[in-house]
């Protein structure tokens, strides 16, 4: 959530800033400083009217020490007045600022100021590429090749749940599981502590990173407790910190997790959904960052540095994108989306996404930090997939497949215990 005091002294930058992520921000910033004004004057009113009961309190001790009854009690009765107009000021209050919130969480985040302009996908810049695409196109996808080995069932996922939730079997199985720990030993090398957070979240939680209410169609809700599955790790593990205070020597905060992912992606159909290319339920192991804001950016670039160590250790042809303002998410400032080339389908796949989002998810999350002068800071978060497995998996078989069966990359072959699947 946008700071209201940016909005305040600086409307119009938000409202030019917001254009680059196609967003007419006019409107909803003319009526955030109308509410803001009518609640601050709505305060003033009733701060006024508190100090004068004060001082009339005081005033009717003394009179009632003087013995002065009858005028103390005139006072009395001006003092309950007062306190009637006082409480139908905190209930005006309180329903303009729940308007006012409602107003600002349609705002998304600024993007930063290297954030190129484009309407969507095709408008990313390109950082840099690394890795040959030059394969061959008569290689076999991987949904063919999950039949032909018998490591994924499609199918049978179908039968238990419906499209988009696989089952992994054999091979498969075990594969999935050893980039898993893989990615998760990489990142607790790097300086990640692992937790292992709940699959559901309460509506707090969705709020605080920004999925509610922007994203609450494309979550799963359980309507009897009002808990949400979590579309990634994110999401609870940026919530632990949800709250709370932390000292400038706290800072960084580096965490990593592992959790299975749950996302309806309504309205998603055609050629590129088939197999792992996009699913309901899916594995992702996850990077949170809580930083000081001076040294976010910096952290960023490592964090990209480091998923970008882990994609070519599994030797796939991957490209960093900067995304462009109109492929952003509605939370983040600055985006790195990391793709690998699909051999059997020519294609490129995203497999993972960096983001910085500044102070705006600390602002929802009331996650501040105190400074070297004691005072009370927002923190930067920052998080990242390192990486969302399913379209790791199906490039990793398409790519690595002979006429003898899928090599598995010698990074995986200490978790796998295999070095082939025939």
């Amino acid at each position: 959530m946008l700071n209201i005091k940016l909005l305040r002294d600086n409307p119009s930058l938000v409202i030019e800033r917001l254009k680059v992520k196609n967003f007419e921000a006019q409107d909803i910033v003319n009526n955030i400083l109308e509410l803001d004004i009518k609640r601050r004057d709505l305060q003033t009113e009733s701060d006024s009217l508190l100090s004068q009961q004060n001082n009339l309190a005081k005033e009717i001790g003394l009179l009632m020490k003087s013995k002065m009854v009858d005028q103390a009690q005139e006072i009395k009765n001006q003092v309950a007045l007062l306190k009637e107009r006082s409480k139908e000021l905190e209930n005006q209050m309180e329903l303009v600022s729940l308007e006012l919130n409602d107003a600002l969480v349609q705002l998304p985040n600024l993007p930063h100021t290297s954030v190129p302009q484009g309407r969507g996908a095709s408008e990313n810049k390109i950082e840099r590429e690394w890795g040959d695409i030059n394969i061959e196109t008569a290689k076999i996808p991987h949904w063919e090749l999950a039949k032909k080995y018998d490591i994924i069932d499609f199918d049978l996922g179908v039968k238990l749940t419906g499209a988009g939730f696989p089952v992994y079997k054999g091979k498969g199985a075990t594969l999935q599981r050893a980039l898993i720990t893989y990615f998760l030993n990489k990142n607790c090398a790097a300086g990640y502590t692992e937790v292992m957070p709940p699959l559901v979240v309460n509506e707090a939680s969705g709020y605080g990173t920004g999925q509610l209410p922007d994203k609450g169609q494309q979550m799963y809700h359980i309507g009897l407790d009002n808990f949400y599955l979590i579309p990634t790790a994110e999401v609870p593990v940026t919530n632990i910190y949800r709250d709370v205070i932390l000292s400038q020597d706290d800072l960084p905060i580096k965490l990593t997790a592992y959790t299975p992912c749950f996302r309806r992606e309504a309205g998603s159909y055609g050629k590129d959904v088939r197999g792992l290319n996009r699913l309901h339920q899916f594995d992702k192991v996850e990077i949170v960052e809580i930083t000081n804001p001076e040294l976010s950016y910096d952290t960023l670039e490592k964090m990209v540095l480091h998923v970008e160590s882990i994609v070519k250790d599994l030797n796939l042809p991957y490209r960093i994108l900067r995304l462009c303002g109109g492929d952003m998410s509605f939370t983040s400032a600055l985006t790195f989306d990391f793709e690998v080339f699909s051999a059997a389908q020519q294609m490129w796949l995203e497999v993972s996404s960096v983001s910085n989002f500044e102070t705006f998810q600390a602002n929802r999350l009331k996650l501040r930090y105190k400074d070297s002068q004691g005072k009370n800071q927002f923190a930067h978060t920052l998080n990242g997939s390192s990486l969302a497995l399913p379209r790791i998996l199906a490039a990793l078989l398409e790519n690595n497949q002979t006429e003898n069966g899928i090599v598995i990359p010698e990074v995986l072959r200490p978790y796998t215990g295999f070095d082939i699947i025939d």
